[in-house]
């Protein structure tokens, strides 16, 4: 067995990226996949909505990136397993950038664990720098969370021409799985307009149900649990189920 894994990424952030991440984690969890999350992001947000306090870590994925401490030395188990992150994080960047096959560092730590899950989801942070690229380039595919609004339409632009890039440079096989619309209010038209132009702007598939907006999304963060375990029966939990279950159907790459 080798796990698929799978890159959360938009450039633009506050688009409900770490939210999706962790809520189609943990959809998988509950579908009794083996599942493994990666908080790439110096602000440690997945760390953080799974419960854990980034202050208080000793070793996170920081010390494999830069370190190449093995994965299994910084796992914490909660609803699925957790590689953390915090602030130290942000200095990897400077650090990967004068290292050799710096694009690879994650990649390269996964080797070891991909045999033990059956999906790897990755949480890039809101930027195309080094820790994204590390971030695409250990995956096998991408999926888009969107909140339907032009600023965070125009991000996804940006992240097709950066997946073209990386395709090219280091990660051949990078496939897009899709978009996820994120924070979606039905009653406005410009949410409506926005939706219905990226699937045919860039030719990606938009993935259904959208994901409507809720205050008891930031109330399981502030939990520090998914709102699959926050509030089981709510809307925006079912709409993850679906979600997971659709990427599990397309059954990765190729």
């Amino acid at each position: 067995m080798r796990a698929r894994v799978i890159a959360f990424a938009n450039q633009k952030g506050g688009v409900a990226k770490t939210t999706t991440t962790l809520s189609v984690g943990a959809a998988l969890a509950e579908m009794g996949k083996a599942v493994l999350a990666v908080d790439l992001d110096p602000q440690a947000a997945l760390t953080y909505s799974m419960g854990v306090d980034p202050d208080a870590l000793g070793e996170t994925v920081n010390d494999v990136l830069v370190r190449r401490l093995p994965v299994e030395k910084v796992l914490i188990s909660r609803e699925i397993d957790l590689v953390p992150a915090n602030i130290d994080l942000a200095g990897a960047e400077a650090i990967l950038l004068a290292k050799t096959g710096r694009e690879y560092a994650l990649e390269r730590a996964l080797r070891d664990v991909t045999a033990r899950y059956d999906y790897i989801v990755i949480d890039c942070p809101p930027s195309l720098g080094i820790l994204t690229i590390n971030g695409l380039t250990a995956a096998g595919e991408v999926v888009i969370p969107l909140q339907c609004e032009a600023l965070s339409h125009r991000g996804v632009g940006q992240l097709v021409e950066t997946l073209a890039d990386i395709r090219h440079f280091t990660n051949p096989n990078l496939a897009i799985s899709g978009v996820i619309p994120t924070m979606y209010d039905g009653r406005s038209k410009h949410a409506r307009q926005v939706l219905n132009d990226v699937g045919s702007r860039y030719d990606l598939e938009v993935l259904d149900p959208v994901v409507r907006k809720s205050i008891r999304f930031a109330e399981a963060s502030q939990a520090g649990v998914s709102i699959l375990s926050f509030a089981p029966t709510h809307p925006g939990a079912e709409a993850y189920r679906a979600l997971a279950r659709q990427i599990d159907e397309k059954g990765g790459p190729g």
